[in-house]
């Protein structure tokens, strides 16, 4: 079993680790706080979102995108520290945007669950696509609570989780940044409800599950690699660290009222033995 350590606790809901020059940069949704901390669990706050859910991806030029769910719109940190409207995705969907990710040529893929969460009705989400101009588009639909995404190192591949469907799926990307070829890169399993994901080195794929409470590395197909069991829900995960082979987890017990309680984690364990 891997072992686990604690970075920093006493957070209230915390999503959408990533890392990035040498620290780790995570939101914690409860304070709309965006979070930087670094290996000696030194950590400061970047900056404070207007709404949430919110998630973050940087350009091919440094700058920051953040995605302001709640107002269904991109904010971009430009190198003053401003934050600026880059794109607005309302035209697509007003109901809450989730997660984001940038393909190396700058094409940036943002995803919604198109429905109003917990409470509403269910409805299949949308994956848009916003080009370094600012432009929208839908390039996937019916894709059943779009959570964490990833793009191969090459830029070839995007891959989603679908929390609702169990599963992760694969698109191939075309030089237009339209996605194509949709297939199952690989079926986890009745209630692994997969939310964030992350890329292993070896093209293997982290996911965390909530329901579970663990991490678990699977690869092309579903076949179980590793799993790190943790004693809350597991919300999100990603490679860190001076030799990219650190696990980063953000962990939060899941309860009505995780939104207010200091249950939040940032929990990291050795991604190999």
């Amino acid at each position: 079993m891997l072992e686990l350590s604690t970075l920093m606790t006493d957070l209230v809901m915390v999503e959408s680790p990533r890392w990035h020059d040498d620290r780790l940069w995570f939101a914690d949704w409860g304070t709309r706080q965006l979070i930087a901390v670094d290996l000696a669990g030194r950590s400061e706050v970047i900056l404070e979102m207007p709404s949430m859910p919110f998630c973050f991806d940087w350009l091919p030029d440094g700058r920051l995108l953040v995605v302001s769910g709640g107002e269904a719109r991109i904010l971009c940190r430009e190198p003053d520290g401003a934050l600026t409207t880059y794109a607005d995705l309302s035209g697509l969907s007003t109901h809450a945007w989730n997660e984001i990710v940038v393909a190396p040529d700058g094409n940036a893929y943002v995803n919604g669950i198109n429905f109003d969460f917990p409470m509403g009705e269910f409805r299949p989400g949308l994956i848009a696509l916003v080009q370094p101009d600012g432009s929208v588009s839908q390039v996937a639909a019916d894709v059943a609570f779009p959570n964490g995404m990833a793009i191969t190192p090459d830029g070839s591949t995007l891959i989603v989780a679908e929390s609702y469907a169990d599963r992760l799926t694969a698109f191939d990307l075309t030089s237009t940044g339209a996605l194509t070829n949709r297939r199952v890169w690989a079926d986890l399993g009745k209630g692994a409800a997969p939310d964030g994901i992350c890329l292993d080195p070896t093209g293997a794929i982290w996911y965390a599950s909530v329901p579970q409470q663990r991490c678990t590395l699977v690869g092309e197909g579903g076949d179980v690699l590793k799993t790190v069991p943790l004693d809350r829900g597991a919300f999100s995960c990603a490679l860190g660290g001076p030799d990219q082979r650190t696990l980063f987890i953000t962990a939060n017990d899941y309860s009505p009222e995780m939104f207010t309680t200091q249950s939040g984690r940032v929990l990291t364990t050795p991604a190999s033995p």
